[in-house]
């Protein structure tokens, strides 16, 4: 961060990535809380120097910025005060002989948080521009995250007798269709399900169960146990007729819920009608996408939170919402292929089915499958306790040369206005006008996502294009829909 980006973000109103404190003669034990928090969740800047009073802000320096910045430094560095050694990045800035030291902490990865200072109970994480002290059940989380091959593995008080035979035979069906040659395919079901993992030592192990349990077993080991489904007829809970048209809270075994929720999601998503849905490699390859997603969630929930997994269908997109955190930033998974499961058992009776990828190839088959046939990406996005994945279902069909829909007639609407008004239009603009004649009913959230704008800024070039004759609102807000005037 340089000195311009420094007054930039002294003048916003609000940010989640920075932090001023005045430290005029001393380090503020307040400090220690924003270490923590930056630490847990995504980074940030904590900048000495600097008071606020109410909206306002103002440089005040340091009095002694050497020995602040070495003690500040060093407390963090030397693994006395905070459970981890806390790596920061310093650098110092001199506005008219005021000193001002700016610190960058950056988000530990999973497998070393919570990151906290004294004692647990200091465990910190940042919501919106402040920090606040973490409950308990995000400590836990944190914990989990940290043992991230380890709790499916752990062994439950359940013995074979406490696993459901139907599932049982209906995955080894499976795998013996997938596997016609494999060794497996001879062994007799307790061998079988020791192969797996699913066995230790006479007891079943919690990712075994998981898959393969009896709902009596699974709410007794597990009592918040449940994978939430819903479909929802809108866009959003508030322009829906009722708050849900369908809901499946499963307590089934995760794998008996993979089969109920699978080809309700056919349904979702358009399917050319020549090709058969099934679980296929030779699937179309959004339908690929659509189930390695699902898969996704299954293997990698954390179970153990006081938050089912849950997948929301709306009208223009589907939502899987995964309760437990990715082990790294998604762009380090893709970029490295990096493959790390929360549930490696769990994984492993997925794969042996042929319908899970590593981590990282899973998530380039839900990208690239998507962008197949719907022309658009799913957006990932995520916390320290969760991830979310979501598919844009309103198409973006491409003409042959590839252009999107819209193009040449936007082109044609804008050099109309231009010529008559001698307005100047952006490419903002430009981008509005091919989503809507793409989708008339698509709203200005959406736009926003797709183009990578606010809502706000996409408000205001409607409002702009409504100015000039260009578009047209048909209806009301809810329900409506827009009309392109040539």
């Amino acid at each position: 961060m340089n000195k311009d980006e420094l007054i930039k973000k002294l003048e916003d109103i609000e940010w989640e990535d920075f932090e001023v404190k005045e430290a005029k003669s001393e380090i503020p034990k307040s400090s220690w809380e924003t270490v923590s928090a930056f630490s847990n969740t995504a980074g940030g800047w904590l900048i000495f120097g600097i008071s606020k009073k109410g909206k306002s802000y103002d440089i005040t320096g340091v009095s002694n910025p050497e020995k602040i910045e070495q003690d500040f430094t060093t407390t963090l560095r030397n693994g006395t005060k905070f459970n981890k050694k806390v790596d920061v990045k310093s650098k110092k800035y001199n506005f008219k002989g005021k000193v001002v030291l700016a610190f960058y902490i950056p988000q530990k990865s999973a497998r070393e948080k919570p990151i906290y200072f004294n004692s647990q109970k200091n465990t910190f994480i940042r919501t919106g521009s402040g920090d606040q002290r973490a409950r308990q059940e995000e400590i836990d989380s944190f914990f989990r995250a940290s043992s991230f091959e380890e709790k499916d593995k752990d062994l439950s008080n359940c013995t074979i007798s406490d696993l459901d035979e139907e599932t049982i035979k209906r995955y080894r069906n499976m795998f013996a269709q997938v596997n016609p040659g494999h060794r497996y395919n001879s062994l007799d079901n307790k061998t079988f399900l020791e192969k797996l993992k699913v066995i230790r030592d006479g007891k079943i192990t919690f990712g075994g169960l998981l898959v393969f349990g009896n709902e009596n077993a699974l709410a007794d080991e597990i009592p918040n146990y449940g994978i939430d489904y819903i479909e929802i007829n809108g866009t959003s809970y508030e322009d829906a007729p009722t708050r849900y048209n369908y809901r499946l809270l499963s307590e089934r075994n995760i794998l008996l819920t993979f089969f109920d929720i699978y080809e309700r999601l056919l349904r979702k998503i358009e399917i050319p009608f020549s090709v058969k849905r099934g679980i296929r490699d030779d699937d179309p390859p959004h339908v690929q996408a659509i189930r390695e997603a699902l898969v996704n969630m299954l293997m990698h929930s954390d179970y153990f939170s006081l938050t089912f997994p849950r997948i929301r269908i709306f009208t223009n997109r589907i939502e899987f919402f995964n309760p437990g955190a990715l082990p790294k930033k998604i762009d380090i998974i893709l970029k490295e292929d990096f493959s790390m499961p929360r549930n490696p058992i769990i994984a492993k009776i997925f794969r042996f089915l042929k319908l899970a990828e590593d981590m990282g190839t899973g998530f380039h088959k839900m990208i690239n499958g998507w962008l197949w046939f719907y022309q658009i990406k799913p957006e990932i996005t995520g916390d320290f306790d969760y991830y979310k994945i979501t598919f844009p279902t309103i198409r973006v069909t491409t003409q042959k040369a590839g252009e999107k829909v819209g193009k040449k007639v936007t082109k044609e609407v804008i050099g109309q206005v231009r010529r008559k008004f001698g307005e100047k239009f952006g490419e903002s603009s430009e981008k509005i006008l091919e989503i809507i004649l793409a989708n008339k009913n698509v709203s200005a959230q959406e736009i926003a996502k797709q183009i990578g704008i606010s809502s706000r800024a996409v408000e205001k070039q409607i409002a702009k294009l409504k100015k000039y004759g260009v578009l047209k609102r048909i209806g009301p807000d809810k329900g409506g829909y827009w009309e392109v005037i040539r």
